[in-house]
């Protein structure tokens, strides 16, 4: 459908409005950041500011919980010495943080120094725990399968041509947000996995092309096989507008040409394996997306009718913005459809514009969310991190610098991600004397024989080879992990099946 017929129905691009949902108030925000006026008047007159306010207020109410864990734990170690600590701790760990410390560290209290690396471990846990309980009991982000939102846009992505959408972000955790949050996306229709400078593995990626293929002749999920719909792989590499020699990626050394080339001729690669394996007919259509982690701005290498990508030329969102929080909602996407255009070499498929004329649409919004936050850009322009997840999953993850990934199967194969993780907590943490803490998560199907069985055993197996790669930090008590597994095929949260903190590893620690 093109472009043209659709300039003036904004539902389209604007997308449904989300009910507005209620979290419990942050007793006091680390960001001290101001509250969303409904009615802003320097916002862009596409920018949904009920949705800023509906995300502005799960994210406060999350990363605070992460962020008293420190003040909580000053206060519990200046108590250590009296009478009645064990108790008092926990009752100020109820009432600040709303969770229950692990007792037999603090009994240990009065024979030996209080054991704050694992307390401030077991915190960082029972946050998790907390926000993951919370992210599948109540859908805070609107995006669970089936809900009106998912509904929309995926009916929407089928009718831009594509019956399912992949995206890969760098594992960086200042990309961790950019599904539901830069992009705006619903979380249940993407497919995502994130690795080390956007650096997707492309045998893993192909068998999974494979199994949507196969769904789509077998039970014609998403839709039937016989419609003439594509496989959209994107990758989502980023920069730094404010200090690009420093803040870029680290994983290609800061250099935004070399992160955008690199992740260019991954998906290249991708198509051609799959070309090459199936034939031509079988060709999925590729997207590349940079985004700036100071803004949040996106900026777009719009592929042509023949799905080539140019390096060189891009739509940048925040240049649109500027040009377009003048005109009317329907001016300024039209304009924002003008520009796609413009800035592709040839012709692009109107499916295509349409598509990205709508993550444009919604990055406007993301732009007005920092801007009306953060004065224009994030304070923590570098790595902030709370914690490390490690394995497959984490549905649940979508809040900027939260949690650094490291999507694998196996440490060995995993080990450069999973280095460059170590190596970022190694500055936030460990130079403050504070452990890493590592997430471990296996996600498996409850409808396949044995399979929860399995993902537990691969829990153990990875945390084993975490432990012996990271050996001195484990026995310097600078590394904790704690092993999850979730069913997929549920809405239910992830099940804590084990943990470096249990009393039995403590006492052989």
């Amino acid at each position: 459908m093109a472009f043209r017929n659709l300039a003036n129905n904004r539902k389209r691009f604007l997308g449904p409005t989300a009910p507005r949902k209620q979290f419990p108030p942050a007793k006091e925000s680390i960001s001290q950041v101001q509250d969303f006026s409904l009615t802003s008047p320097n916002s862009h007159p596409l920018t949904d500011l009920a949705q800023n306010k509906i995300l502005q207020s799960y994210e406060t109410e999350v990363k605070t919980r992460f962020d008293q864990i420190v003040p909580l734990l000053k206060k519990i170690s200046s108590l250590q010495h009296e009478d009645n600590f064990v108790a008092r701790a926990q009752q100020l760990a109820d009432e600040e943080l709303g969770i229950d410390l692990p007792t037999h560290i603090l009994d240990k209290a009065w024979v030996r120094p209080l054991d704050m690396r694992a307390l401030f471990a077991s915190c960082v846990f029972k946050a998790h725990e907390h926000s993951s309980n919370q992210f599948f009991h109540s859908d805070p982000l609107n995006g669970s399968t089936n809900s009106d939102q998912a509904n929309a846009f995926q009916l929407f992505l089928q009718e831009c041509g594509f019956h399912l959408l992949d995206i890969t972000p760098c594992a960086d955790g200042r990309l961790a947000h950019s599904i539901a949050y830069a992009l705006r996306i619903p979380f249940s229709s993407v497919r995502r996995r994130s690795h080390a400078g956007a650096m997707f593995d492309v045998e893993n990626t192909v068998n999974r092309w494979v199994k949507t293929e196969h769904k789509r002749y077998r039970e014609n999920l998403p839709n039937s096989a016989h419609e003439p719909t594509s496989y959209l792989k994107v990758v989502l590499y980023h920069f730094s507008s404010l200090d690009p020699s420093h803040q870029g990626c680290a994983a290609h050394g800061s250099d935004d040409k070399l992160a955008a080339s690199s992740g260019l001729k991954r998906l290249l690669d991708f198509r051609e394996s799959v070309e090459n394996s199936f034939c031509c007919g079988a060709s999925v259509d590729l997207l590349l997306i940079g985004l700036d982690t100071d803004t949040d701005a996106i900026r777009v290498h719009v592929p042509d009718s023949q799905n080539l990508i140019s390096l060189d030329k891009w739509v940048s969102t925040a240049d649109i913005y500027e040009e377009t929080k003048q005109l009317s909602v329907d001016q300024a996407i039209t304009r924002i459809s003008e520009q796609i255009n413009a800035n592709v070499n040839g012709d692009a498929k109107p499916g295509m514009v349409d598509f990205i004329n709508k993550l444009i649409v919604n990055n406007i919004s993301q732009i007005d969310y920092v801007r009306q936050l953060h004065n224009g850009s994030y304070p923590d322009a570098g790595h902030a991190e709370r914690f490390i997840g490690v394995g497959i999953g984490f549905k649940e993850v979508h809040l900027r610098n939260l949690t650094y990934f490291s999507h694998l199967d196996t440490v060995e194969e995993g080990a450069p991600d999973l280095d460059v993780g170590i190596k970022i907590f190694k500055g936030l943490n460990v130079s403050r004397d504070l452990p890493i803490p590592i997430v471990i998560r296996f996600d498996y199907s409850g409808k396949v024989p044995g399979a929860k069985e399995r993902a537990l055993s691969d829990c153990k197996r990875v945390n084993s080879a975490i432990s012996s790669r990271y050996r001195q930090l484990v026995d310097d008590g600078l590394l904790h992990t704690c092993l999850t597994i979730r069913d997929r095929d549920t809405k239910g949260p992830a099940e804590i099946v084990g943990s470096s903190l249990d009393p039995v590893l403590q006492e052989e620690h």
